[in-house]
């Protein structure tokens, strides 16, 4: 039994740089509050909660939502990476579309710390072990580079030595995101910056990487409520917006032999679950006219055109220089600003997409409307690893 799945709510709290946030209680608590209310619901007709977070304990989840109804529902706590968010919406989509419940909650949340992601465990194997062997191996010139931004630059790296792509299309990839989040109250940094202002910013890694392309730390909350369409109408709930196709994967054998930096932070990952996505629906990605992807990096944004198939493999330069991933192009690519400019608190990432994309198909996105939207897609990236790729369409 399959059963059409509706997005009947969706919210999202103002994100904000660690110290100036709530705590994930307060944060993860407001924000399902807001989807109820857009949602129009209340919270004793949830049947069961979706909660991720990727830095704290256990239970958190039944910690945020304890503040807004002790209703004894099944809360599962759910942590993979930067992609928890979009996890959290697997999993409700899939219950309700399996017909195990009519009415799921999707809540992510972060509350976290100033400066570069590190471990939280010290005293046992990384989960990334595998991706820092091929890092250490192709990127053993930038010993002092942070991990991260030495992943994710490795593979722009890459990009540049195949394709002959240039430093400046990863700064004016972040300049655009600065341009799109100016018109986004949610957003965490508002200030439009140049393609030169990026250029000019801290080096972090010469000739491949400055400050301003890495995503900053935030802290911040987003939360959906999804329900069969059967439920929507017996309720008076929003029927508007539906979940086409959701495809969830995990690093196959080549993301890490031969050894590639391009294919170790996840392209295969993208790649697979985008084909899985259109593949069921039919949807060709050249239909699709607004994209929220995982722009942890500049880097990664570009490689993401590609691995969506928004453009050729290797032809995403010419993409950004014929301003294709911008308002007046094929595809407006993160008209919230996306990770480099909106922010990037983990676990509410995903959620955090799925409410602005919700919004653009409504018609109701205001200054960051994409006009005409019928489709949307939405691409969130955990190393470790997991891809979540999401279409969703007018009902």
């Amino acid at each position: 039994m399959s059963q059409k799945t509706c997005v009947a709510g969706v919210g999202m709290i103002p994100f904000t740089k660690p110290g100036a946030s709530g705590t994930y209680i307060e944060m993860g608590a407001q924000a399902t509050r807001l989807a109820l209310r857009d949602a129009g619901l209340d919270y004793g007709l949830v049947q069961q909660a979706y909660v991720g977070y990727v830095y704290g304990d256990s239970t958190s989840g039944q910690s945020a939502l304890y503040e807004v109804g002790l209703s004894g529902i099944p809360v599962v706590n759910v942590n993979n990476n930067c992609s928890t968010g979009s996890t959290a919406l697997w999993l409700a989509r899939q219950a309700v579309e399996s017909g195990a419940v009519e009415c799921a909650l999707a809540l992510g949340f972060e509350q976290m710390q100033p400066g570069a992601l590190g471990n939280a465990w010290n005293d046992r194997p990384s989960i990334m072990g595998k991706c820092w062997a091929v890092t250490d191996a192709l990127c053993a010139d930038a010993e002092s580079v942070p991990m991260a931004l030495k992943m994710f630059g490795g593979a722009g790296r890459e990009h540049m030595q195949k394709y002959g792509t240039r430093m400046e299309t990863f700064a004016a990839i972040r300049a655009k995101a600065s341009r799109h989040a100016a018109n986004n109250p949610l957003a965490v940094f508002r200030n439009v910056v140049s393609t030169e202002d990026v250029m000019n910013d801290k080096v972090m890694w010469p000739g491949v990487m400055t400050r301003l392309m890495a995503c900053p730390p935030t802290c911040g909350a987003a939360a959906a409520i999804i329900c069969s369409e059967a439920f929507a109408k017996k309720h008076g709930l929003r029927t508007d917006v539906v979940i086409l196709a959701q495809s969830l994967t995990t690093d196959a054998a080549v993301a890490y032999e031969p050894p590639s930096m391009i294919q170790a932070v996840g392209f295969d990952m993208a790649q697979r679950a985008a084909r899985a996505v259109y593949e069921k629906t039919g949807v060709d990605p050249r239909d699709i006219p607004v994209v929220e992807l995982h722009d942890c990096f500049a880097h990664n944004e570009l490689l993401t055109y590609e691995s969506l198939g928004l453009c050729p493999v290797g032809g995403a330069e010419q993409f950004v220089l014929d301003g294709d991933n911008t308002y007046g192009g094929r595809v407006v690519t993160n008209p919230s600003g996306g990770l480099l400019s909106k922010g990037h608190p983990l676990g509410a990432t995903g959620l955090a997409q799925c409410y602005e994309l919700t919004r653009q198909l409504r018609g109701s996105a205001q200054s960051t409307q994409v006009e005409g939207a019928m489709l949307a897609l939405q691409h969130n990236l955990g190393l470790g690893g997991a891809c979540v790729v999401t279409l969703y369409g007018r009902n």
